[in-house]
């Protein structure tokens, strides 16, 4: 897996591959190993790349990091954490969705926003579809007992079923797209998930709060890493028990 951070910080710091490779004192194609292969350097090699970039060394190599001050490669799982929703840049959530290119999966209730801030979603959608990306999105069942006891703990009643139903509308370019497979979920939902291949949004769910309003977590696939797995394990759970739309009672006609 490449090394997006390193290069990113050496771009950060204005310096070319070359002249960290001079700086550093190894041969170039052994630094460009670092970026494209994600190759680990020695300790001393770390040490001083990371002091020449002016980072630390765990945020360029965290799965260097198992034993070292009790930190562990899900530590550097972590790319941010922000304190609610609309704190994450409006542009990442299609930013991240530009640049998948293997898997698109979505779990949430609605997810009103993201059809809400780019009208042409569904047609982005299935364009990645039709470049081969799979895509699977889990929508909450509007009918569904599970639901009707969240708009209630939120406070907007039938409200939320009724969001749903319009951001099926939305997607409709999407869903009725071939390598686009979608489902209605009747489960408790302690987490709105948003994968783009190694990249994960987790829109952390509180009682009685709007997930706009909850913190967003941004995770990156890392080899040996907890966090990334334990949440995409729980998709597959919930992609498991969830029914095909087309199953769905009246089906999505019947919801416009």
């Amino acid at each position: 897996m490449a090394n997006e951070r390193l290069r990113q910080a050496i771009q950060r710091a204005g310096l070319g591959l070359e002249e960290v490779a001079e700086q550093v004192g190894i041969d170039v194609k052994t630094a460009e190993r670092w970026i494209t292969k994600g190759r680990v350097p020695h300790a001393r090699n770390r040490a001083q790349t990371a002091r020449l970039l002016s980072v630390d060394e765990l945020e360029l190599w965290p799965q260097a990091s198992d034993g070292r001050n009790g930190r562990s490669v899900s530590d550097g799982e972590v790319v941010r954490l922000y304190a609610h929703r609309g704190a994450v840049p409006r542009d990442r959530w299609y930013e991240l969705l530009e640049l998948t290119n293997e898997r698109l999966d979505l779990l949430v209730h609605a997810g009103l926003f993201l059809p809400d801030g780019r009208s042409d979603l569904g047609a982005l959608v299935r364009r990645k579809a039709e470049e081969g990306v799979q895509v699977r999105l889990v929508y909450g069942d509007p009918d569904s007992d599970a639901v009707a006891l969240r708009g209630a703990e939120e406070g907007i009643g039938e409200g939320l079923a009724a969001r749903i139903r319009l951001a099926l509308v939305y997607m409709r370019d999407a869903i009725d797209a071939s390598g686009v497979s979608v489902r209605l979920h009747d489960t408790t939902l302690y987490n709105s998930l948003y994968r783009y291949d190694d990249e994960l949004l987790v829109n952390m769910h509180a009682y009685g709060v709007a997930a706009g309003e909850s913190p967003v977590l941004h995770l990156r696939r890392l080899p040996g890493g907890r966090l990334f797995a334990h949440y995409v394990a729980s998709f597959e759970r919930v992609w498991r028990s969830a029914r095909p739309l087309e199953e769905a009672q009246g089906g999505l006609s019947s919801r416009a």
